[in-house]
């Protein structure tokens, strides 16, 4: 019999931690790792890493796979990243708890706010849970290719406890904020790992409805942060409210950290309009907080927080325009056949955008800041290649050149819009976010915006653009990025059992080529329920991942292996 399970040998192993690196072995047993160095006996299974670099797996502490999660097994396309434990339930919008007579809110408040049909949810979520601790009863029976961990949503609470009050500006009574810690505890104790909400008015239904986290003030903010103190555990995670000034938003964050004596993690991004430049403000903030003993951490992304428009897409510049909807259940091949008419051109051309939905309507109207990509992503577009720039170059109106393009490529053209972190047309208030020791990488959203946004890719960007390719003054040294996407990762949201290597540890790793790294146009692909469609971005480079020691991605392909399970607080041997 071998000594062990599994043996990578010879890679350049990158312990978690920042440390320096060590050429090396990993010896697995038993879904750990038993030895890291110089590794004598021999394994069932040998993984060659020479040349490769040898890193925990990826922890991604900002994902929405709380329907996904019930109905699949693969949480693509955030598994093809190297992420092996993905954190969900943020931005104050989930499953649990729910009553059965309030699931159509739950999925109405999901498709608008995170871009999943409602169609694929009502096919797919089989609602064998009423309660947050049921939820994760049904959850802990599932087989997954990465592991999972839940939040407690706000949103969904609010309705449970609330009913059709929460939707309203009808302000919570006493006994509600009390229902709401109670049942915040009681998710802790459970095995969540925080609660979450938004303040962000961009988040309502697909109608335009604000989703019930917004009628909230800070006392209801600070009643689900109690529950976190009465369970003495978790994470509070909040979206501030993006529109206004950061020296307003900042107070309430820091009111909640107070009040709870518990961490709080935020989006933080630089957002377009925002007065002042509000990150800096936040930046400043979380080093006061610092200093006076508070926990805060800002969640930032690595690069454009970008949006996809395109025919097979949720949005285009005409898809809210009455001619295009009527046309818009069909088949692409048949929408663009009806679009190449001359007579339908002339009519689309003469229409407006039609929408309940004011954020649908913003997003519509942003398609003339967007870019068209060809066969190589570009996430740093310069600014005379947008649409209406180039509409305008070639003579055009925006209308007309946008309708053009639409239908290249049969339709299959995606236009990417950096939307925020990009407002100097550049990522150099990114790199200075990201260096901030009281920030995070995170927000890919896996898991939802599935015909808008796809970012579940951050990682492969962020080795990519911040470690090989950045220029000498602007690089982050990669045992820091590892560190980034791992420990630290790990110790945002309590995991204490992964994210480093080191003997005791849980399994969880990659082998990477860092050489070979490369991420490709994300592609559209109808593999949801109801035929649902997404997009994936596949990567070159990631070798090989782990999952409690067992290899479930070779060079982007899936084993077969499916050793990801829930995992819960409270409940995880650290080394």
């Amino acid at each position: 019999m071998a000594q062990f399970d599994l043996i990578i040998r010879g890679g350049t192993i990158h312990d978690g931690t920042g440390a320096p690196p060590q050429i090396g072995d990993v010896a697995i047993r038993d879904g750990r790792i038993v030895a890291v160095g110089q590794v004598d006996g021999d394994a069932d299974e040998v993984i060659d890493a020479t040349g490769k670099i040898v890193t925990p797996g990826f922890v991604d502490v900002h994902t929405h796979f709380d329907g996904q999660v019930t109905w699949e097994n693969r949480l693509s396309p955030s598994s093809g990243h190297g992420v092996t434990t993905a954190v969900m339930g943020n931005c104050g919008v989930g499953f649990a708890p729910c009553r059965p007579e309030q699931r159509d809110t739950l999925v109405k408040l999901m498709e608008g706010i995170e871009d999943i049909p409602e169609v694929v949810m009502v096919e797919g979520l089989p609602w064998n849970w009423e309660t947050f601790p049921e939820y994760l009863d049904a959850l802990e029976q599932r087989e997954l290719d990465i592991d999972i961990a839940t939040q407690i949503p706000h949103s969904a609470l609010r309705v449970y406890v609330m009913g059709d009050r929460a939707a309203s500006k009808e302000p919570p009574t006493g006994d509600d904020l009390a229902a709401m810690r109670k049942l915040v505890a009681e998710g802790i104790e459970a095995g969540a790992f925080g609660v979450t909400t938004s303040r962000n008015v961009m988040h309502r239904t697909k109608a335009g409805d604000l989703a019930p986290s917004l009628y909230s003030d800070v006392d209801e903010l600070c009643a689900l942060a109690a529950g976190l103190n009465d369970a003495d555990g978790g994470v509070f995670q909040i979206i501030p409210a993006p529109a206004e000034p950061a020296e307003v938003e900042f107070p309430i964050l820091r009111q909640v950290a107070e009040q709870s004596g518990r961490p709080v993690s935020f989006t933080l991004l630089d957002v377009p309009n925002q007065p002042g430049e509000g990150w800096r403000h936040h930046l400043a903030g979380l080093e006061q907080a610092a200093e006076d003993g508070l926990v805060m951490h800002g969640q930032v992304a690595p690069r454009p927080v970008g949006m996809f428009f395109g025919l097979d897409l949720s949005l285009h510049h005409f898809s809210s325009h009455p001619s295009y909807k009527e046309i818009a259940r069909l088949p692409l091949a048949e929408r663009v056949a009806t679009m190449r008419d001359p007579s339908f051109r002339a009519r689309l051309l003469t229409e407006q955008p039609e929408d309940t939905n004011p954020t649908t309507l913003m997003l519509i109207a942003a398609f003339r800041a967007a870019y068209q990509w060809d066969d190589t992503p570009n996430y740093e577009p310069q600014q005379q290649d947008r649409v209406d720039a180039r509409a305008e170059a070639a003579g055009l109106s925006l209308d007309e050149y946008a309708y053009d393009a639409l239908l290249g490529n049969d339709g299959h053209v995606v236009f990417y819009l950096p939307a925020a972190n990009y407002t100097q047309g550049n990522l150099k208030p990114v790199r200075e976010m990201l260096g901030s020791s009281h920030t995070v990488m995170a927000l890919a959203d896996g898991g939802a915006h599935y015909g808008l946004i796809c970012d579940a890719s951050f990682p492969t960007f962020y080795l990519q653009r911040w470690v090989r390719d950045a220029a000498p003054d602007e690089r982050i040294d990669l045992p820091d990025a590892i560190a980034e996407l791992t420990s630290r990762a790990a110790a945002l949201v309590g995991l204490t059992d992964r994210g480093r290597i080191a003997e005791g540890m849980k399994a969880d790793l990659n082998v990477i080529d860092l050489d070979a790294l490369k991420l490709h146009v994300p592609t559209i692909e109808y593999d949801l329920p109801a035929g649902g469609k997404r997009m994936h971005q596949k990567a070159d480079g990631i070798v090989a991942t782990l999952v409690s020691g067992k290899v479930t991605y070779r060079n982007g392909v899936h084993t077969g292996a499916l050793p990801g399970r829930l995992v819960r607080s409270g409940e995880m041997a650290a080394a």
